[in-house]
């Protein structure tokens, strides 16, 4: 085997880690709207435990953490084949033509910024307001018992962490 086959052996194996990568990615939005829905609808019909808002946030973060790192190696993935894989493959060809084009085209669309914020603003809303909303409902409706307050204000300072985390990789560029 030589080396462009062996590229282009390591291009499908990479790619088809991207493809898994985002499927499950995609599914924990919907994991977490689903946790979400979960948590909020046994608070209600309870009345008096709104306490059990307090659930919402940390398994907000670990779905939301999961989803982050996942993003974040199908990007990488993404800047692998451009940066690494693809000029090996020219070097190769005759032609010196641009290897794997899509992978850089796709970012030269007009209206990728937009869209990076407007993903920005789902994220940020689906793994750290929705929970802080939680958070304000339970500090607003419920009394304050000292451990559980306590609880929240960790709760609040790990979806703050999140929030951050998001911000970073949000790859504006």
């Amino acid at each position: 085997m030589d080396s462009g086959q062996l590229a282009l052996a390591e291009y499908e194996q990479v790619k088809q880690e991207q493809r898994a990568r985002i499927g499950f990615r995609d599914n924990l939005i919907y994991a977490t709207l689903g946790v979400m829905a979960a948590v909020i609808g046994s608070t209600l019909p309870r009345g008096g435990h709104i306490e059990l808002l307090l659930l919402l946030p940390p398994l907000s973060v670990v779905l939301g953490w999961t989803y982050l790192v996942n993003d974040e190696k199908i990007s990488a993935v993404g800047r692998y084949v451009r940066d690494e894989l693809a000029p090996r493959l020219e070097e190769l060809t005759a032609e010196r033509h641009e290897v794997f084009g899509w992978e850089s085209a796709h970012r030269r669309d007009a209206h990728r910024r937009s869209r990076k914020r407007i993903q920005l603003a789902v994220d940020l809303l689906t793994f750290c307001v929705a929970p802080l909303a939680a958070l304000t409902v339970y500090w607003v409706l419920c009394p304050a018992h000292w451990p559980l307050l306590l609880v929240s204000v960790v709760e609040t300072a790990m979806v703050a962490g999140l929030a951050t985390q998001i911000v970073r990789y949000a790859d504006m560029r």
